[in-house]
């Protein structure tokens, strides 16, 4: 593909995409973003913050009283079931952002390409147009059963979220710096950790390494022209590094790697588009399958394919900002809005139960949560997970026995 798009798909970039690149090398233009969707009434306003209250609030709750069990105490005695309790509780919890995006800010998720089949142990990558595009794997993940099996490769920073930054640590996410030689270390102690295939895991990142703007666009095409690589419009070059890193200490526990490729009706979103539901009207997921016999080993012929991937998924958002859609779409059905409110009681009724806990009933409740806030805001500052010495003999001990 030469990177040029007709007059037609350019507009339609400017209506779903709220931007517009303009000719190869040359200056980027910048539109004015259309209008919200939805516009910011004051019933979604209040809508918004008594769902980001509910959110924040069963995460702190659960937090506080369930990850000292089953991220401390029960990883003592066996790494396994630590981790099948804690994507239970969490990835019920995850599961109110999905049931938020599609049942009450009614956003239309679009899934196409192929299908993932329920009990792979996968890595995803994808492109990064947004702040909020890994959260719409979530919307994936819940369909297939993978919600508190999905781990992130996600920026150091954002560990030191409230709350957020506590959860995220919990569930395992791999923080880096995008410095190679601290993240190396901290990558590979930390993939060595999920090479258990008696583990389901979902791995994700995004090999851009930061999420798409003009200028950053820009800085891009300037370096690929100066060293002989595709001009892309739609995505950054991508990073291969950490990728092919990724791949090669998980190939013989990986079943597939998934290209997942997001796009836009009819405006970017951002974090607070979603909490009170203005935006975005869809969200297009495509997702391709790729064998590990697919990838190279070696890190050039692997950095090569990767471009090569993202030449490709650079083609792939050009034909949707033209025709409004993925080839082969319809690949996932709806979330059952039964099994949305089955998740969102229990989660409600289960910090009501800790919530009265807390407040009346011994101090004993009342010491546990400060004692669990200073663990949590320690080993996630810290980067900290408790030893793991009886929970790898305890593990091993099981596989004997089985």
């Amino acid at each position: 593909m030469s990177g040029k798009m007709n007059g037609t798909a350019d507009k339609k970039a400017q209506q779903m995409n709220g931007k517009q690149n303009i000719t190869e090398g040359g200056p980027t233009v910048s539109l004015n973003d259309p209008p919200h969707h939805r516009p910011l009434t004051p019933l979604r306003r209040i809508r918004g913050i008594v769902c980001l209250f509910i959110i924040l609030s069963t995460a702190f709750f659960m937090l506080v009283y369930c990850a000292p069990v089953t991220a401390l105490f029960l990883r003592l005695l066996s790494i396994r079931y630590s981790r099948k309790a804690t994507s239970f509780l969490f990835g019920t919890w995850l599961s109110l952002w999905p049931c938020l995006f599609e049942k009450i800010n009614k956003t239309n998720v679009i899934f196409s390409g192929q299908t993932v089949p329920d009990k792979e142990r996968v890595l995803l990558f994808a492109n990064h147009r947004t702040e909020v595009d890994w959260m719409y794997l979530w919307n994936l993940a819940l369909r297939k059963g993978r919600l508190g099996q999905l781990k992130y490769i996600l920026k150091s920073s954002l560990m030191k979220l409230p709350v957020f930054g506590w959860a995220f640590h919990v569930m395992e996410f791999i923080p880096v710096e995008r410095k190679w030689e601290i993240d190396e270390e901290i990558m590979r102690n930390r993939l060595e950790k999920f090479k258990d295939r008696n583990d389901p895991m979902w791995l994700a990142l995004f090999p851009e390494g930061t999420d798409y703007t003009e200028q950053k666009c820009i800085k891009s095409q300037k370096f690929a022209a100066e060293n002989g690589l595709p001009i892309l419009r739609n995505v950054l070059l991508p990073k291969a590094r950490g990728f092919t890193f990724c791949v090669e200490e998980l190939r013989s526990s990986l079943d597939a790697v998934y290209d997942v490729t997001i796009a836009y009706k009819h405006r970017l979103p951002v974090f607070l588009d979603n909490i009170f539901g203005t935006d975005p009207a869809e969200v297009h997921v495509h997702i391709e399958r790729i064998k590990l016999d697919e990838i190279p080993s070696t890190e050039a012929e692997s950095a090569d394919w990767l471009i090569e991937r993202f030449r490709l998924k650079d083609e792939l958002l050009a034909n949707f900002m033209s025709t409004g859609h993925f080839p082969n779409e319809g690949t996932e059905g709806d979330l059952p809005t039964f099994v949305c409110l089955l998740k969102l009681f229990f989660v409600i009724g289960f910090t009501g139960v800790l919530v009265y806990l807390t407040f009346f009933c011994s101090i004993f409740f009342k010491f546990y949560v400060g004692l669990s806030c200073v663990y949590l805001y320690f080993v996630t500052n810290n980067g900290i997970h408790i030893p793991e010495l009886l929970g790898h003999r305890a593990d091993l001990h099981e596989k004997r026995n089985s």
